[in-house]
């Protein structure tokens, strides 16, 4: 039998350079992730990741702390590993960094798994789907109200009927000095450019990452309410429970939350309490597929849905295939621009869904040489 002893981890924080043209502008931005490289005895690897954090703190707390603990251990013993990364890294419970990186190591022992069994990853987590509906992200706060009107009417026409904009972006963080009253009025004149551009049937959903609070989400809700909002993502800060009962109570757009929420006892009580209409774990945050697989299994009990937020749709994809409950994949469009950058051999959406690959583990690899080239 092959030796498949973990020998070797290590995190790779990278400052992924993103440049694209869209609607005759040249955008340019950078993407900080961190990327975890596992090895075996056997010379089988697998790549994790994890992103929306300080990649340089999640590569110091792998390379120096995880590392030692992940050694030597069976990559299959997946629910193990998780156990000893969880009271090393959280010994009380802490969410935040710990899970980023729980999440990038736990992503490579499942990509490992996947290469030992000869099976694709959603195939391990059940199968549901060989392929998941998408959205596309496209609703970015550098566009103007003509650009982003044309930027829908362009994303339509590449066959997505699910579009996500951005809303109150920085509201509560520059209250101080913009009025969040005047950030979600701004708000509803793009969304009404937006929805007066595309046709009635597509699908619209807004996102405010938690940038709100109460009383302005709510405001928004009722604003909002001629243009049709398929969901409203993370409208209130922290993704305050109470807060979210609240909001559901007053309006019938949907809401989801979760996509950078660290341990499952939070989604417990989104569920509990009935704060959300879907929940959203993340892969590469919410602790990866160790968790989230629990996390989704805790949803289907409620009768509720999981979709990807949070981008990396690479990675998500799996979870939202692999179990009966999974449903929508964010395309996010710089996050895919930064995916392209690193990764070989990604799927790309045909008439708004994904393929799934039939390639053991993720089913692409990343270039070793960008990988190390981009290295901070």
């Amino acid at each position: 039998m092959p030796n498949h002893l973990i020998k070797k981890v290590e995190a790779f924080a990278l400052k992924v350079p993103v440049e694209f043209e869209l609607l005759g502008n040249n955008y340019q931005s950078t993407s900080s992730i961190c990327l975890v490289k596992i090895e075996t005895a056997a010379g089988v690897s697998g790549w994790g990741m994890t992103g929306i954090t300080q990649a340089t703190v999640i590569e110091r707390i792998i390379n120096n702390v995880a590392k030692d603990i992940v050694l030597g251990c069976d990559p299959l013993d997946t629910e193990a590993i998780w156990e000893k990364l969880y009271w090393t890294l959280s010994p009380r419970g802490q969410t935040g960094y710990a899970s980023h990186a729980i999440a990038a190591i736990d992503v490579a022992l499942w990509d490992i798994k996947g290469k030992i069994l000869g099976q694709p990853i959603w195939k391990l987590l059940g199968g549901a789907r060989a392929k998941v509906p998408v959205y596309a992200t496209f609703g970015l706060e550098i566009f103007d109200r003509e650009q982003l009107a044309e930027a829908a009417k362009l994303w339509v026409r590449q066959g997505f009927r699910r579009l996500k904009m951005k809303v109150a972006t920085g509201a509560l963080r520059h209250r101080n000095s913009t009025p969040i009253a005047d950030v979600i009025k701004e708000d509803v004149a793009r969304v009404q450019a937006v929805r007066e551009a595309i046709e009635p049937d597509v699908e619209l959903y807004i996102d405010a990452n938690c940038n709100l609070d109460f009383y302005h989400a709510s405001e928004l809700c009722q604003q909002l309410a001629p243009y049709n909002i398929a969901f409203f993502e993370e409208p209130v800060t922290q993704n305050d429970i109470p807060q979210l009962v609240q909001l559901s109570q007053q309006t019938s757009i949907k809401l989801p939350a979760g996509q950078n929420e660290g341990l499952a006892f939070r989604f417990r009580d989104m569920l509990v309490h009935q704060a959300v209409d879907v929940i959203q774990p993340n892969i590469v945050i919410t602790g990866g597929f160790t968790q989230c697989a629990k996390i989704a299994g805790m949803a289907a009990a409620f009768n509720v849905p999981i979709c990807n937020g949070g981008a990396w749709p690479f990675h998500n994809m799996h979870l939202q295939a692999g179990v009966s409950n999974g449903w929508l994949v964010e395309q996010h469009f710089t996050a895919i621009k930064c995916c392209e950058v690193i990764y070989q051999d990604l799927p790309e959406p045909e008439d708004g869904f994904l393929n799934l690959p039939t390639t053991p583990g993720l089913g692409f690899e990343p270039d070793e040489d960008k990988v190390k080239s981009l290295s901070i």
